[in-house]
């Protein structure tokens, strides 16, 4: 076998991919071969202060460049790919079916999946996190992965060969101070990775969770720069990591060279996670 990630003749669906690690997963894949159907709650072309729920906000993350769904879709065909980018919320079971049915009718398959798509913000204090938030965050973060995966499953299984990369958190393994709810979420999404795995063995398809650190997305540079400094610190390299650097172990893992590596939670964390000081 060459060592080399060859993802040609394969199609990947990425959730969240408008910006930030789903982005980079998206091109990451799509420079190994693949095509890839990028699905996100926002697509530039329907954002509206008239017409879309995120009003004057979403106009403003157009505006700004924050919402790159389309754009990274037309990047990846600049390389030589098929590509699509699909308006999808993952808690709405419906549009999880009709992403994953237009993905199978454009693009042949859906050979890969990753689970990106999360909500990172709702951050308090374990008395002062509100239970609505609590509720969407479950459903975004895990049932928004579980939806994906059963859509999915059915034509991974018809193929006998099958990906699903899912996007943990080292919140999720340690814990994380006011984030009771995004914890709770990472901890669920390790479980269900694992159960996956175990269920997919006999079908040809692995299931394996990426668990990162501290990464450089426009949300960590958006951040308190005391408390950035703070936390980069706690990690053995004293830095943040890149988005590249998720992508690149996502792309390995749907390679044929992770072929018998399934039900594992994969630090990519600048070894946070351990003893530091």
């Amino acid at each position: 076998m060459a060592l080399e990630i060859d993802l040609s003749g394969r199609v990947a669906l990425v959730t969240g991919g408008s910006r930030g690690l789903g982005r980079a997963d998206a091109l990451a894949l799509a420079r190994a071969g693949a095509d890839v159907a990028i699905a996100d709650i926002l697509v530039e072309s329907e954002l509206s202060e008239e017409t879309d729920a995120w009003g004057s906000l979403a106009t403003v993350a157009r505006a700004q460049g924050l919402v790159q769904t389309e754009s990274t879709a037309e990047e990846i065909r600049e390389m030589g790919r098929r590509a699509l980018a699909v308006k999808c919320d993952v808690t709405d079971r419906d549009q999880v079916a009709a992403a994953v049915e237009r993905t199978v009718e454009e693009l042949g398959s859906v050979d890969i999946l990753v689970n990106n798509a999360a909500t990172l913000d709702h951050v308090g204090q374990f008395h002062d996190q509100r239970p609505e938030l609590w509720e969407r965050d479950l459903r975004v973060n895990l049932t928004g992965s579980f939806n994906c995966a059963q859509a999915v499953w059915p034509h991974m299984k018809e193929r006998g060969w099958g990906r699903i990369v899912n996007m943990a958190s080292v919140a999720g393994t340690l814990g994380g101070f006011g984030q009771a709810s995004y914890s709770t979420t990472k901890a669920g999404i390790l479980g269900l990775t694992r159960t996956l795995a175990m269920e997919g063995g006999r079908h040809g398809i692995t299931c394996n969770a990426i668990v990162p650190g501290v990464i450089g997305t426009e949300a960590f540079h958006m951040a308190n720069p005391v408390m950035n400094e703070r936390i980069v610190n706690r990690t053995v390299l004293k830095r943040p990591g890149e988005p590249q650097d998720i992508a690149n172990a996502i792309a390995f893992l749907c390679s044929d060279l992770a072929g018998y590596i399934t039900g594992v939670g994969l630090y990519v964390s600048g070894g946070v996670e351990l003893f530091v000081f």
